[in-house]
């Protein structure tokens, strides 16, 4: 499933349609998104310089880590960073975000500030500064194609970091433009959910496609904190997770879709969800004085009753009244009925009349 979203972010959107937006969300209970992010990064970087992608390059906007890491990232992955000027641009709002190291410069107090990476970036020095950050983006991504008509990635490794000098409209209004962009293929970023107000990540969330929620795979009981068993519990959310996509169809409905992933040194590594962990939550659940499952008795016993609208048959042809005289009521008179019995008596004025919604009997429902 997490390469279903990396190939839609690859595929990007048709001419005309927003940009594809992924928003990845995770707590301080399983504080794993730094990770998914980056294996996102790595997977449209392989996709961009093997040309299994129409998009030009990718555009990072980087506030929680250096460009250097990025750079080491892109190794690992055996991706060709030499080339990387030619598909691949930071923007650094992490080295000098308030341009306070730019004064000291200037001042001569400390050396001239060095990116030490060897992909190409652009220093910000302003991150409150929405508007130049939005240019420098389209900046870089005009630079990706030599006429200036190709389309780029945008990658936001922290809004969280945007969020702590700007406000949650501000942010939101500048995301919503780059993803309304011609240039732009796809987006996607992470936050921080449990470190901002609900209506900042409902806003955030409202401008994505999808919506990747990281989740721990069993939550702690608050009654048990503290113990063992908790702190075991606690140090396997560290290394696995749960990754939980919310996808928006054109057609307004939403797909859900689960997945599990560890980390490892090497990476991480998604997997189906496990029934191992099924079994952890149910041995989680606390004691009652009564049962919650059922026996085999009594499921047998549940399957066996008789519902009020299932047609029994008994060996007999199953025959719908849909208001029309029987053939025996044409030849014989019609019964006197018991005046002391309320019964409604209707024939339909003519055979070619269609039956109307409100005369089909509920016998109809053979279930």
């Amino acid at each position: 499933m997490a390469e279903w979203v990396c190939r839609t972010l690859r595929d990007g959107g048709l001419e005309g349609e927003h940009a594809p937006a992924l928003t990845i969300n995770d707590t301080i209970s399983c504080s794993l998104a730094p990770f998914v992010f980056d294996h996102i990064l790595s997977q449209l970087s392989s996709f961009i310089v093997s040309q299994k992608s129409p998009s030009n390059g990718i555009v990072l906007v980087a506030f929680a880590q250096s460009p250097l890491y990025y750079e080491q990232l892109l190794k690992s992955k055996g991706i060709d960073v030499v080339s990387s000027n030619l598909w691949f641009k930071v923007l650094d709002c992490y080295t000098d975000p308030l341009g306070w190291k730019s004064k000291l410069v200037e001042s001569g107090s400390i050396k001239q500030l060095s990116p030490g990476s060897s992909v190409q970036v652009k220093l910000c020095k302003n991150v409150k500064d929405l508007d130049a950050i939005l240019s420098s983006v389209l900046e870089l991504g005009k630079e990706l194609s030599g006429d200036g008509k190709g389309r780029f990635v945008i990658a936001i490794d922290s809004i969280s970091e945007m969020l702590r000098h700007t406000s949650v409209s501000s942010v939101a209004a500048h995301i919503s433009n780059l993803r309304s962009h011609d240039r732009v293929f796809s987006l996607f970023w992470s936050l921080h959910s449990d470190l901002h107000e609900k209506r900042a990540t409902a806003a955030l969330e409202y401008i994505s496609s999808m919506k990747a929620t990281i989740e721990p795979i069993v939550h702690p009981e608050d009654r048990q904190r503290g113990n063992s068993e908790n702190l075991s519990l606690m140090e396997r959310n560290l290394r696995r997770g749960k990754f939980c996509v919310h996808v928006k169809r054109r057609n307004g409905r939403v797909r859900m879709m689960f997945e599990e992933f560890h980390v490892e040194k090497s990476g991480i590594k998604f997997a189906p969800v496990s029934s191992e962990n099924e079994i952890i939550a149910q041995s989680l659940v606390p004691k009652v004085q009564f049962n919650l499952q059922l026996s085999e008795k009594e499921r047998d016993d549940r399957a066996k009753v008789v519902l009020p609208f299932e047609h029994q048959g008994n060996g007999k042809n199953i025959e719908i009244y849909d208001g029309r005289k029987s053939p025996d009521d044409t030849n014989n008179s019609v019964e006197k009925v018991d005046s002391s019995r309320g019964e409604i008596v209707y024939f339909r004025d003519s055979d070619d009349e269609m039956p109307d919604s409100d005369e089909d009997p509920d016998d109809d429902l053979d279930i």
